[in-house]
């Protein structure tokens, strides 16, 4: 092997140790963010399942119940897509990005740069939004109340939510909830009369805002504990894949070093036995 290729394994280890300690240090710091944000997610769990379950039990124990809200009609959709800031995250963007199909039609909601950069061509409702992880729980009830007046005005059909299910450090799926219209999932409560003041609808529409903006900030948490774990694991993936690299050349640097050595000591016997 001549001298250049010796040099050429030499610049692709030094070129890989310098990738490998960005990629080290974003395994550390997202290593750091886990704990924190996986805990935010699993504060917000039981906040949101309390709003749900009244909603509920307002439907459920109320006849003839009617709202803007329960309504179904036939229109265009308002897709909120959380996904992340950047990259380097593995499959986490594309993953969200694949889960479902996009109308013509439709009107985008994006958290995250990356959903705003992947539907540019679409109509975007907003793109005030572009770090996930700024996304505030006050940011949440504005965007919660915004949407909420827009679909009682008419401005879409139905309101969606597409975001990344945090299930653990290593298992991150992509997740679908349908906001509005809202309709319950049981039935009618046997023997229970709740009243409500100043009536069942008023006190449903009231809370419609503050469920929207709940069901937003657990879709928050959950997506950036994914975005997080996704990108700690693929730096993981990535810190071995270059270990494995830097040990196959760092053996085909010795071989060539020592077959360049061999070949140095042949010349020279050869040139003192002319001598």
């Amino acid at each position: 092997m001549s001298a250049s290729s010796v040099k050429g394994i030499k610049n692709r280890i030094k070129s890989i140790e310098s990738t490998m300690q960005i990629t080290k240090a974003m395994e550390l710091v997202a290593s750091s963010k886990i704990r924190r944000v996986t805990d935010a997610a699993d504060r917000a769990k039981p906040y949101f399942d309390i709003l749900r379950e009244t909603l509920d039990d307002i439907v459920s124990d109320n006849k003839d119940f009617t709202s803007a809200y329960t309504r179904v009609c036939q229109g265009n959709v308002c897709r909120v897509v959380i996904a992340g800031d950047r990259g380097l995250a593995g499959g986490y963007n594309s993953n969200l990005f694949k889960s479902f199909n996009v109308g013509t039609d439709d009107i985008i909601f994006p958290i995250g740069r990356k959903a705003a950069e992947r539907f540019s061509g679409y109509r975007l409702y907003t793109t005030d939004y572009e770090k996930t992880s700024d996304v505030t729980i006050s940011d949440c009830r504005d965007i919660g109340a915004l949407l909420s007046e827009a679909y009682k005005n008419g401005e879409f059909a139905s309101l969606c939510l597409h975001y990344t299910s945090f299930k653990n450090a290593i298992l991150q799926e992509p997740a679908f909830m349908k906001l509005l219209p809202l309709s319950s999932g049981g039935e009618r409560r046997a023997g229970c009369l709740t009243l409500y003041e100043p009536d069942a609808e008023s006190v449903f529409d009231e809370i419609i805002p503050s469920y929207i903006s709940g069901m937003l900030y657990g879709a928050v948490c959950e997506s950036e504990a994914s975005e997080i774990s996704a990108r700690r694991n693929a730096m993981e993936t990535a810190n071995k894949n270059a270990a494995d690299m830097l040990e196959n050349l760092r053996i085909e640097y010795n071989r060539a070093r020592q077959g360049s050595i061999t070949r140095e000591i042949t010349e020279i016997a050869a040139g003192a036995e002319n001598l």
